[in-house]
């Protein structure tokens, strides 16, 4: 599969519009002989037109050097990167490219939408070394809207001009820009020749209205961005890139972190099912993540190892064993990813920000509600500090302590979301909460490693392998968990004196 940055803007030129020359433009050595092309392209979506609505385009195309199938996305910069796969079967999206769009599609089918041919004129701008910089393409275009039974809806007809990067750089096609426009060629206005055919027929994104300056914008716009992290990450979860599960993960904690923290400002009865779905799906990616976590943890941790202390094949058990149980954790995520629950779910963030259940204090000021919601958070988690500290049992001290990692974790999240409203003050809050999340995540992290590692000593003495390296890991990981906790108290006490009064 190709993978292409395309930089390009589009011109709305009138029939006798002619090039200017470009010849002098800097790095250009050469303007190439213009090329006639032939193109047929045939844009699929599904029957709501998901796609579209969000700037995404799917088409097989034929004709020119780059036939096949493109799925075309946005970037935050305001261009797209192209997806290519070969043509193969024109009824069939390769597996490949649908499992990019898999988050807004949603299970649904995809079928064409329109058809569209171009007549193109092509020309390069080439450097001394013959390679292109820039391709100006001098289109005739015809689009055809299908209708639902795939029959001729509309028909319409335009010219436009396309600058594509290709090898050059951005001043060549800002300078290819300003020489179009003063020769009468105007920017247009419609992102893709898909979008100008289809027209108003796009669903236009819902905006709630909200009061300004109220707790319910504030909270609303905030979590419209976490729904669209967690949503772009889920194509790099299909592909397993690395870190996706953990970010998407992350995501979903997030969320029902500032659901929980914010009761009152969205209403709670409303979202809770949402707050269950988002743990559900948090336990789904956890099993991938957590053997992520211990596999990184552990082959570290023997590495750092004297050689003469690291007795049998140490390594080799610690990967083959989270290989397997990631793998396997990964091919159930993705099963549930497939499911009709995750896409219910999908569909339930999106309402949560279009069609948001406001609570009582929605429209109360922001800064207001925010300050006092944050100064709960910290009594929150004072109270089961004090309670994890006045347990005698050491067992019964953990699980305590991991109520109040929970507890910090909660409010750093609702002090990031407070804080373009309060800035400074819940920036250092959310600093220093975060900071005894870590510390108790690292006495966590140690507790789950220990069990690990002694797992892994009993299979390597079943084996007839020696067990003595993980039994010294194991010790070592006591020596973690025991320095976690001495740096335990002075991350509190910063928590303290940052909170919020």
């Amino acid at each position: 599969m190709a993978d292409n940055a395309e930089i390009e803007l589009t011109f709305e030129t009138d029939p006798s519009f002619t090039l200017p020359d470009l010849s002098d433009l800097p790095g250009v050595a050469t303007v190439a002989r213009p090329e006639e092309r032939a193109l047929e392209a045939t844009y699929v979506d599904t029957a709501d037109l998901r796609l579209a609505a969000h700037r995404h385009t799917l088409r097989r195309r034929t004709g020119g050097h780059d036939a096949g199938w493109h799925l075309k996305r946005p970037r935050a910069d305001g261009f797209r990167d192209e997806l290519q796969e070969p043509l193969g079967d024109p009824d069939v999206v390769p597996p490949t490219l649908r499992r990019f769009v898999e988050v807004h599609v949603r299970g649904r089918r995809l079928a064409p939408v329109v058809r569209i041919g171009t007549r193109r004129t092509a020309t390069h701008l080439l450097d001394p070394d013959g390679r292109v910089l820039l391709e100006l393409a001098d289109d005739d275009v015809t689009a055809t809207v299908l209708g639902s039974n795939g029959a001729a809806d509309t028909v319409t007809s335009w010219h436009e001009l396309e600058a594509e990067l290709v090898d050059g750089d951005r001043d060549l096609l800002d300078a290819v820009e300003a020489r179009l426009v003063d020769a009468g060629a105007r920017v247009s206005a419609s992102p893709s020749k898909l979008a100008r055919a289809l027209g108003d027929r796009v669903p236009a994104p819902a905006t709630p209205a909200l009061t300004l300056g109220s707790v319910g914008a504030a909270l609303v716009a905030y979590l419209r961005e976490q729904v669209e992290d967690l949503q772009a990450q889920d194509p790099l979860v299909r592909a397993d890139a690395p870190d996706a599960v953990h970010q998407m993960r992350v995501g979903c904690r997030r969320m029902r972190a500032l659901l929980a923290a914010y009761r009152g400002v969205l209403d709670a009865e409303s979202v809770a099912p949402l707050r269950e779905e988002l743990r559900w799906l948090g336990e789904v990616l956890g099993g991938a993540r957590d053997s992520e976590v211990v596999r990184d943890r552990l082959r570290a941790e023997a590495a750092e190892l004297p050689a003469e202390l690291v007795l049998g094949p140490v390594e080799r058990r610690i990967v083959e064993t989270f290989a397997t149980r990631y793998r396997q954790a990964h091919d159930r995520a993705l099963e549930e990813m497939d499911g009709e629950r995750y896409f219910a779910l999908l569909d339930a963030l999106d309402a949560l920000v279009t069609t948001p259940p406001l609570g009582p204090v929605a429209a109360e000021p922001a800064s207001d509600v925010y300050r006092a919601r944050l100064a709960k958070t910290y009594r929150r988690t004072a109270k089961l500090v004090d309670e994890a500290l006045a347990q005698e049992d050491a067992e019964a001290r953990e699980h305590q302590l991991h109520e109040v990692r929970k507890s910090a974790k909660r409010a750093r999240y609702a002090a990031e979301a407070a804080r373009r409203i309060l800035g400074d003050e819940a920036h250092a809050y959310g600093k220093a909460m975060k900071a005894v999340q870590e510390v108790l995540g690292e006495h966590q992290d140690s507790v789950v490693a220990r069990g690990e590692l002694r797992t892994l000593g009993v299979a390597a003495s079943a084996d007839g392998d020696s067990g003595f390296t993980f039994g010294l890991l194991y010790g070592h990981e006591q020596v973690r968990a025991a320095e976690a906790l001495a740096r335990f108290d002075d991350a509190w006490k910063k928590a303290r004196r940052a909170r919020i009064r």
